[in-house]
Parts: C-alpha cells; structure tokens; sequence
C-alpha cells in the first residue's frame, strides 16, 4: 500500500458541475457543512449526523431497500435537502447501484435492512471490495435494547446471535461499525466514513433501529480530522475508455452486450438507458465447460415483461431479436475448454 503523506491537509468540496474535482488521492478533511457549526444539540440527532456526513464527502444520493429496522432511519436520511434517495427494487441491485455510483463519483452508499438485507447485499459489497472501491454501507440494526437479551429477533436465521452479518461483512469491508448507544456514534460514523475513503474500500455501519432520531450533543462536533478525498474520475481517461469500447462494439461481428435490473427504477428517475438483452435460452458460458439440462432454462418473453414494468409511466420502446443458442465466439468455445480441463483434473497422488 503507498504511503500518504498527512503532513498537508486540504479542504474536500463535494463534486459540483462548477467546481474542479481534486485530483486523485489528495490528503483532505471532509468539508464541514455550513450549518454544522450552528446546529443546536437538540437538532442534531443521529440520522441527521450521518446525513450531513455522506453529503460532506460527495454523496447526493442514497440507494436503498426499506425494511422494519431501518425505516426510520431513512426518515432522517431523506429529510436531508442535498440528499435524494433512490428506491431500489432489491438490496443486490442497491449494492450494485451503489458500486457504479463509487466509480463514477468517488464514494457510493447503500442502506439496507438487518440480516435479510445484508445477507443480500454483501455479493455486492464484495465486488466493490475485490475493485478497491468506497462503498458505504448502512444496515438498520436490532432495537439497542435487544443485544445481550438472547431474544430471537425476525429477519434473522433463528438463533439469538445478532454478530453473524457482522462476521460476514469482516471478511469483505475494511472497517466495521456496530451502532447501539450514543456515547460512541459520532466517532465510529466518521471513523468509518474516512477508513473509506482513505482505504478506497467499502465500511459496514450498523445502527440500531431506535437510536435514529435521539439527539446528542457529539453529533454538533466537527469530523474526523482527515480523510483522502474521493477518487474522481479523470474525464480524460473516461472519455477515451467510452471512446474505445464503442470503437470496439462497432468492429465486432457479435458483440457482448450487458442485461440489466431495476428497469423500473430506471423508468422511476428518468434515466436514459439503452438495454440489450441478449437471450439464448439457457446458460451459453456453463454449456461450453460442461453441458447437461441443467444449463437450460424456461425462456420468458422478456419484451412483455419490459411493458409490464412500464404499465403505462415513462418512455419505453422495445423490440425482440432471436440469438441461436449456439451463437457464441470462437474465444469462447476455446475458453470453455481450457476451464473444463482444468476443472476435471483427477486428485493428486
């Protein structure tokens, strides 16, 4: 890992259409909103701390998935003015919404439910992980009062151990914190905030489901010290990746194209998206390793589909192109050999 040297420290601004970006890496504190300084304590409770929080390092819009424990949370989150929540249809998809959102931007977040969500969302988180990006991600935790009780709470896998998301977010985040009294939150938020970004890996924070709305007088105080600013894009660079994977798709005699989630929470937000699904009915990539029934699945008609999510809101135009099942790349049937060798080789002696 590089060293950094802390010996500068520099104001961060969240990205705006009319200010610079900072260049990549630059040693920063999280900027301090303007009316944190004059927040009377009894104002400023957790929800709202956080809140402050994601603006002040680049975050303007949260991917989240309601549950039970998180709900009022969320209350506090979209009470933010520069905060805009975007309702995901699953917490994968949020995770995954909250990935492109790191790499576009800097910084991601995604808020989840305990256990049901968190277990759904972590694919995600790991991915995030493995491509060293800083994804924030915030679980609505049991009731505060509910830890240590040996109570078995819903949502859960049936035991009154309430640590097991927290063990299975250790192995894929790079700091963890678990939320359930006041003394310690506003360190352990901003703590894991700048691990984020200063690690460029996503964070686990849970927050109990009662403690949202409490104020304390910490939550008036000033952030962390420091943090490295979000890793911003180069526009150069994006630009000629853009420029050179298009040049490449028009090239191709049959180009790999991607398949999508959350249509309708594209349709939602007025996103201008152009999706091409590519269906050979069944799973091409295992059928060239190893082949069997298993690799075939029931075809659906995925264009009606596309009308049913639109039901009558929105702008859709679709249309249906048949792919042989066979259609694949010579790349492809090469691949699936090596890996189907490899696979199969028999046990050492």
């Amino acid at each position: 890992m590089a060293t950094t040297n802390l010996g500068s420290l520099e104001k961060c601004k969240p990205p705006s259409n009319d200010i610079a970006n900072p260049p990549n890496g630059t040693v920063s504190t999280i900027q301090k909103s303007p009316s944190a300084a004059t927040l009377a304590a009894s104002e400023s409770t957790l929800g709202s701390h956080l809140a402050r929080r994601l603006v002040e390092v680049g975050v303007t819009d949260i991917f989240t998935v309601p549950g039970d424990f998180n709900l009022t949370l969320l209350d506090y989150l979209i009470a933010e003015p520069k905060l805009k929540n975007i309702g995901c249809c699953n917490e994968l998809n949020a995770g995954y919404a909250a990935d492109g959102y790191a790499r576009s931007r800097g910084v991601g977040a995604c808020v989840v439910t305990f256990t049901v969500g968190g277990l759904s969302v972590i694919n995600a988180i790991a991915g995030a992980y493995s491509e060293n990006l800083p994804v924030i991600c915030i679980v609505g935790g049991p009731n505060s009062n509910d830890f240590g009780t040996n109570r078995i709470l819903h949502h859960t896998i049936g035991l009154p151990d309430f640590s097991q998301e927290l063990r299975c977010f250790q192995t894929v985040t790079c700091y963890q914190a678990v939320i359930n009294n006041l003394e310690d939150a506003h360190e352990m938020i901003d703590t894991a905030i700048s691990t984020a970004l200063k690690e460029s890996k996503p964070v686990y924070i849970s927050i109990s489901c009662n403690l949202a709305g409490i104020p304390h007088p910490t939550f008036s105080r000033e952030p962390v010290p420091f943090s490295l600013s979000p890793r911003w894009s180069n526009q150069i660079g994006l630009e000629a990746a853009v420029e050179a994977a298009a040049e490449f798709l028009n090239k191709a005699v049959k180009p790999v194209l991607v398949t999508a989630q959350d249509v309708s929470t594209m349709l939602r937000y007025g996103q201008k998206t152009i999706i091409f699904l590519i269906n050979n009915g069944g799973y091409t990539i295992e059928v060239e390793i190893h082949d069997g029934p298993y690799n075939v699945i029931k075809n659906w008609n995925y264009t009606g589909l596309v009308d049913a999510i639109h039901n009558g809101e929105g702008n859709c135009w679709t249309t249906k192109v048949i792919a042989h099942k066979d259609d694949t790349s010579k790349e492809l049937l090469e691949w699936g050999s090596r890996v189907s060798s490899a696979n199969s080789r028999p046990p050492n002696p």
